[in-house]
């Protein structure tokens, strides 16, 4: 068991990442780590112990920007290593950080298939590098200079279809905001919550909603199992839905224009099966339903949010 949040705010994130991972510690005791991002650079600060002693005054401070993801980790597969704290990082494609709640019961397997015939590098024995690589590898498909809803969408659903176990995540897309998922079968939790300020709405995942609470986010909903939400941190450039096939069919809520809700429904998606691998919010469904602050932060853009699903058959 371990404790995921993301955040995409109009002010510096540093301190409410700390706040909620303190508010998750229960969650997970080893380790904790934060990621933060701020005019496309990457800001790092994790180590093991619990979140109080991890993070000083010096590590609050470097890490600024609105957008970000922390880990508290309870360690139930791979290591005890420094290396194996999250959240993790690729460089490509685009730069993802990625936090994990979960366990893979196919790790093995889809890690012999990332080395071998995606040419992936393994860093540690743990299955959340592996689940950050299955993701990425997919994502590098894309091959555009930017990524739509739609794409990364389309890369959960891949690891919907790679990866058996149980998986509660936040990715960052630095650049393009924040994607949080949910195994088919909805074994880790994951909550969405929205917060309205004088600068705008902001949003927020976690595993708890003791989190969002702390951070006095309202609790909009439970991310639904098989579900997919893109928080992203800028607004589209069209008001059209994302693109992702011909049977999608998208609708805009007209009572609301900052944030903006996109819902779509796509065509099914079963649950995984044993492998050969201030923001815009969207999101994806396969399978079944069910301190201290940071420096002075950029003027960030306004945020918009939607979401699409991908229905069970």
């Amino acid at each position: 068991m371990c404790g995921i949040v993301g955040i995409v705010a109009r002010s510096s994130v540093n301190q409410q990442l700390y706040d909620a991972l303190t508010g998750l510690q229960h969650r997970g005791q080893d380790a904790a780590g934060i990621m933060t991002v701020e005019n496309g650079e990457l800001f790092v600060s994790k180590g093991r112990g619990l979140v109080r002693d991890v993070f000083d005054q010096e590590d609050m401070d470097a890490l600024r920007g609105n957008v970000g993801i922390g880990h508290v980790r309870y360690p139930t597969a791979g290591g005890d290593s420094a290396s194996e704290v999250q959240p993790f990082y690729v460089n490509a494609p685009y730069g993802i950080c990625l936090a994990h709640n979960g366990n893979l019961t196919n790790a093995a397997e889809l890690g012999a298939v990332l080395t071998r015939e995606d040419r992936r590098h393994l860093n540690t024995r743990s299955d959340s590098e592996v689940l950050l690589n299955v993701f990425a590898s997919e994502l590098q498909r894309v091959g555009t200079p930017r990524v739509t809803p739609g794409d990364l969408f389309a890369a959960a659903n891949a690891v919907y279809r790679r990866c058996r176990g149980a998986y509660a995540v936040v990715a960052m897309i630095i650049g393009h905001g924040i994607l949080g998922f949910r195994d088919p079968h909805g074994i880790r939790p994951l909550v969405l919550g929205q917060r309205r300020s004088a600068k705008g709405t902001e949003y927020m995942l976690a595993s708890e909603s003791v989190a969002l609470a702390m951070l006095s986010f309202e609790l909009v909903r439970d991310v639904a199992p098989g579900e997919a939400i893109f928080i992203a941190t800028r607004p589209p450039k069209s008001s059209a839905a994302p693109a992702a096939s011909s049977a999608v069919r998208a609708r805009r809520s007209s009572a609301t224009r900052t944030p903006m809700f996109d819902t779509s429904r796509r065509a099914a998606c079963s649950p995984a099966k044993p492998s050969d691998g201030g923001g815009d919010a969207s999101g994806a469904r396969g399978g079944s339903s069910s301190s201290t602050a940071g420096r002075r932060p950029a003027r960030a853009s306004a945020p918009t949010a939607s979401t699409a699903r991908v229905g069970s058959s």
